[in-house]
């Protein structure tokens, strides 16, 4: 077995993580050499380049994800089976993230490997877990502004898949799929699309409206940053002034209560985002008072309540 212990001593980093590597191509040594890369990602420098060169590894971790497929669909997934294929997922964020390896992963089509696990109905804890880990990759991906990785999630079809996992995911996993959708959204060519088709960007903004109705205090962790993420989202939206008077109808006005408002208030990117919706939002219903950050609205007015 290859261990943290079985790895031959040296003081060359590389040439630990290039024996682990090679321990991923036997059998014998692949789940535990899988799990010490996992768990020691960050720090072996270039990990990303030396899994995407060395010569039939990114096989190997398609296959381990890949055969997850036929149990995920007979509701077999076993604990060991989660770990695994979730480790082998970790490795493709790795790959996903490092700027000289993330074109060559997504010409070649990787991610799309991924999608079974965000189109999962069930929120038990070992599809989400799977579903997390996978969006993990996609955000990782998202966060960075390159047109060509817009271009490629939008022609893989990442929207629907990300709604999906903001209706029956639990709080992390909505929070990172609403986070591609605004990464997403940032780009002309997403907003473009989301608007292509009336059923695409009503189907976005109902989805945001209920991750408003069904926000839950209770995960403090996560709830600012999913607050943050929606707002972006919906400010996004809002900046479109043909469709802004039907979104003002879809925007749950729970969402400008000061309670919320409150929980974003250390974060003034998030906050300044908020006012600007409430701004936008006004606007959109012919409302004449002008919104600044020192002239607060009318106390019966949406978003009065907005510090």
């Amino acid at each position: 077995m290859v261990s943290s212990a079985a790895a031959p001593a040296t003081s060359n980093p590389p040439a630990r993580v290039r024996y682990l590597i090679r321990g991923l191509a036997s059998e014998e040594t692949r789940e535990q050499s899988l799990d010490v890369l996992c768990k020691n990602r960050l720090a072996y420098d270039n990990l990303a380049v030396l899994l995407w060169n060395s010569f039939g590894i990114m096989s190997v971790l398609l296959k381990i994800i890949t055969s997850a497929y036929r149990p995920l669909l007979s509701d077999g997934l076993t604990e060991n089976v989660v770990t695994q294929v979730c480790n082998a997922i970790a490795l493709f964020q790795c790959v996903a993230s490092h700027p000289d390896t993330r074109i060559p992963f997504i010409r070649a089509t990787m991610p799309v490997y991924l999608y079974p696990f965000l189109n999962t109905m069930s929120n038990e804890r070992s599809y989400e877990c799977l579903r997390i880990t996978s969006l993990g990759v996609i955000g990782s991906l998202a966060k960075v502004e390159d047109p060509e990785v817009i271009e490629y999630l939008l022609s893989t079809q990442i929207f629907p898949s990300c709604l999906r996992c903001m209706e029956v995911g639990k709080t992390l996993s909505r929070t990172v799929s609403t986070f591609i959708i605004y990464r997403i959204l940032l780009s002309e060519k997403g907003l473009k699309y989301c608007f292509v088709l009336a059923e695409r960007y009503l189907s976005v903004s109902q989805c945001l409206g209920k991750l408003v109705e069904n926000l839950s205090e209770d995960d403090a962790e996560n709830l600012p940053q999913l607050l943050k993420n929606i707002i972006g989202c919906y400010l996004r939206l809002s900046e479109n002034e043909r469709t802004r008077p039907q979104l003002s109808s879809y925007v749950p006005w729970k969402l400008l209560d000061h309670k919320y408002a409150n929980i974003v208030r250390s974060d003034p990117e998030a906050l300044a985002d908020l006012r600007q919706l409430v701004c936008n939002l006004r606007t959109s219903k012919s409302c004449t008072t002008h919104c600044t950050d020192d002239q607060p609205a009318s106390s019966d007015s949406p978003g009065s309540s907005i510090p």
